[in-house]
């Protein structure tokens, strides 16, 4: 997606992580406490990436509910995301989707804006490939290593667009879409989300912010606005509630939106986010209706 920079990738170390035992905290709308154990997700950057992206803390989360992993809401937050990406509610027709938008990345495509630019298209390619040495995009690896880190297109143009809309007519080509969706983004942002107490609405807020921002820990990154976060509000599994946590997040959501260029668009957070916690919708529940870019869609 619209991330700051290419995505480096460094080896962390596993951080294990001390397990809290306390009432949780008691959503906003007087639900049941959001669990008796949780784990204190660290508040750097670079642990709470390993964290996020580990598997230490899997006992800790092992109880608690699905939330945004539940089928249908991984759907639902699918549906919502593409809007956002593709101007659609309808993601599974986007696999072949492929453009250059004009914001610095180069070409943005697939289910969740996957950019020459960024690292992540580069990572998808490289990991298919692996799988499949003969697919039709392996032969830009060279020109998408090159081009990695910048807006340009050298190498690629005039075929690469047609190669990757043919090759989004290969399921296996459109499992590896989800499948890297799920390994850079959505995993650990639900991960994480759960570890600080978050419900659904709290998961999906922690997950459209990496697919914009990007899984990285650099300024304006995902792990930077929560850091920000952290400094002006507990989270639940801190202790504080989920509406004024995810409040001060979404701040930050919405001036990183804004850090990129004074003029863009920040419905995503203030018509589409914000109402939903306005709403109170912490479960994220249908029947939702929101704005984005100028557009509205209901669900």
């Amino acid at each position: 997606m619209k991330r700051a920079g290419c995505l480096f990738l460094v080896t962390l170390p596993v951080v294990v992580t001390a397990v809290v035992y306390f009432l949780g905290p008691v959503h906003p709308d007087g639900r049941e406490p959001l669990g008796s154990t949780v784990s204190a997700a660290p508040k750097s950057r670079q642990e709470a990436k390993a964290v996020a992206e580990g598997s230490a803390d899997d006992a800790a989360i092992a109880d608690a509910p699905p939330g945004l992993a539940a089928p249908e809401k991984k759907e639902l937050a699918g549906k919502i995301v593409a809007s956002a990406v593709n101007s659609t509610v309808d993601w599974r027709s986007t696999y072949g989707s492929i453009k250059d938008i004009g914001d610095g990345q180069g070409y943005t495509a697939g289910i969740v804006g996957f950019c020459t630019g960024t690292h992540d298209l580069l990572s998808l390619v490289e990991r298919y490939t692996e799988g499949h040495p003969d697919n039709g995009l392996a032969r830009y690896l060279p020109a998408l290593r090159d081009v990695d880190g910048s807006d340009s297109h050298e190498g690629l143009d005039p075929g690469f667009t047609a190669a990757w809309q043919a090759e989004a007519e290969v399921e296996a080509f459109r499992k590896a879409q989800e499948e890297e969706r799920d390994r850079v983004y959505f995993d650990p942002s639900v991960r994480l989300a759960k570890l600080d107490g978050l419900g659904t609405l709290g998961q999906f807020i922690y997950y459209d912010a990496m697919v914009f921002h990007g899984p990285d820990t650099t300024a304006n990154g995902f792990y930077d606005l929560r850091e920000r976060a952290l400094a002006e509000a507990d989270t639940p599994a801190e202790g504080g509630t989920e509406e004024h946590y995810l409040d001060v997040f979404l701040d930050m959501h919405r001036k990183a939106i804004e850090a990129k260029r004074l003029d863009n668009d920040t419905s995503r957070v203030d018509k589409a986010l914000r109402k939903f916690l306005e709403d109170g919708n912490y479960d994220l529940d249908t029947p939702l209706q929101w704005q984005m870019y100028g557009r509205a869609y209901q669900l």
